[in-house]
């Protein structure tokens, strides 16, 4: 068992070894992408919100 962590724990470090991790820009690049399609949807969505709750009130009143 113990044999069978540490051949895991070996094969893990090597993995992480090989991980192509992005530099500065390209973490800040993708970082803004991701806030601004979170803050595009989140209009989208409150825009329909708005336009589907201001037509139910026109159909109950």
């Amino acid at each position: 068992m113990l044999a069978k962590f540490q051949a895991f724990l070996q094969e893990s470090k090597q993995e992480f070894k090989r991980i192509n991790w992005p530099d500065f820009q390209e973490t800040r690049r993708l970082t803004l992408i991701v806030i601004g399609l979170s803050l595009g949807v989140a209009i989208f969505l409150g825009l329909l919100d708005f336009i589907f709750s201001s037509l139910l009130q026109k159909l109950i009143l």
